[in-house]
This record gives C-alpha cells, sequence and structure tokens, in this order.
C-alpha cells in the first residue's frame, strides 16, 4: 500500500455520509438507490460520494443486466487498521507505563523512622 493509496482512504472516510454508505455496504450488496434511501440528498449527490469510494478502492461496482450492485471492499481498511495498529502499541505501552506510576504514586509510604536508615 502507497501513502497515497492511505491519504485516499483517509480522505475518503472523512465524511459522515460515505462512513454510512460502507457501514450498509457492510451488510451486503446495494444499489445506488437503496444506498440513497437514508439520506436527504439527490442521487447525483450520492453518486458522487460512491466515486470517491470507489477511487479509493473502498467499494467496487459491478453490472448485472441493468442493476449494478456496489460492494464493499475491505483490503484499504485493513491497511488503515494495520497503519494504527502500530500507534495502539505505542499507546498501550505509554498507558502501562502511567499506570505502573500511577500504583507507584498509591502505594502507602512506610514508617517516616524507617527511612531516616
Amino acid at each position: 500500500m502507497t501513502d497515497d493509496q492511505l491519504s485516499a482512504t483517509f480522505a475518503s472516510l472523512a465524511d459522515p455520509t460515505r462512513r454510512a454508505i460502507l457501514a450498509r455496504l457492510a451488510l451486503g450488496e446495494a444499489t445506488v438507490n437503496e444506498l440513497a434511501e437514508p439520506f436527504d440528498m439527490s442521487l447525483p449527490a450520492i453518486s458522487r460520494h460512491l466515486k470517491v469510494l470507489e477511487g479509493a478502492g473502498l467499494i467496487s461496482r459491478s453490472r448485472t443486466a441493468q442493476w449494478r450492485p456496489c460492494r464493499l471492499e475491505a483490503g484499504p481498511l485493513r491497511d488503515v487498521a494495520n497503519w494504527v495498529e502500530h500507534y495502539r502499541r505505542f499507546w498501550d505501552a505509554s498507558f502501562d507505563r502511567m499506570a505502573d506510576y500511577l500504583k507507584e504514586l498509591q502505594a502507602p509510604k512506610g514508617d517516616p523512622d524507617d527511612r531516616k536508615n
């Protein structure tokens, strides 16, 4: 995966309408009309969203007679998940260190006389 592909995927995911379309396609194939139903926008506007998703490789469209179903292509999402995983490990390690530090701060202190020795 190239950085440009990752950028295209993130740009596509930046829009809530496109994320909702992907969520619907995760349930199975759908036509443009079916995808447009929950939105208060024109079919050409939905088609523009679909072109962005298709350009990023997140969906594909096939042709069966006059029916053009859209389907989710999860490969780019897997690539994003792999990219984010690196940073998740970083944050997990940071939170583990912070938890250890907080435990150290909350540990009961010994008798002040014990600390003199």
